[in-house]
């Protein structure tokens, strides 16, 4: 029988795992990756800068959409703290993200900077998250960052004629 300790360490670090793969996925608009973090049925509340989205399809998809046509993003995550009940967990981190689109009038950067509270769920392929919600602290820049980006990754989708 595992010691329960280390049990628990184990538990801890698997979590922290998800929490930067999301951002890392994010980064590097790995939507496979990303969709590597989430339940099926997983839930995100986004607030503001995203609402509410039901299932791991829809999440990755809004994630797609919003970052896709920027030129740049950074999604750091810190200050985690995890807490575990038995194949369910919660976690609080802290998160700063950096959005670019180059050229953009009213300056190419959008920041925000806030918390992350999850459930997650022990599933067979690992900790995942079956609830994310968003709470922005602060934002500053140019929000119409993500217009723009919102139009080039729908223009980049259209039919070539």
């Amino acid at each position: 029988m595992p010691d329960p300790q280390l049990a628990q360490l184990i538990d801890h670090h698997e979590i922290s795992k998800v929490l930067i793969r999301y951002a890392h996925a994010l980064d590097a608009r790995d939507w496979e990756l990303l969709g590597t973090c989430f339940a099926a049925d997983g839930v995100t509340d986004y607030g503001e800068l995203g609402g509410i989205n039901d299932g791991r399809e829809r999440i990755v998809g809004l994630c797609r959409d919003a970052l896709s046509g920027l030129d740049a993003s950074q999604h750091l995550i810190g200050s985690v703290a995890i807490e575990l009940n038995g194949d369910e967990a919660s976690a609080v981190c802290y998160l700063q993200a950096q959005h670019v689109f180059k050229g953009a009038d009213g300056g190419e950067n959008f920041l925000v900077g806030g918390t992350y509270r999850d459930r997650l769920v022990r599933a067979p392929e690992g900790w995942l998250i079956a609830h994310r919600t968003l709470q922005a602290s602060w934002v500053e820049g140019n929000p119409a960052v993500f217009e723009l980006a919102a139009a080039r990754w729908a223009k980049a989708q259209q039919p070539q004629a």
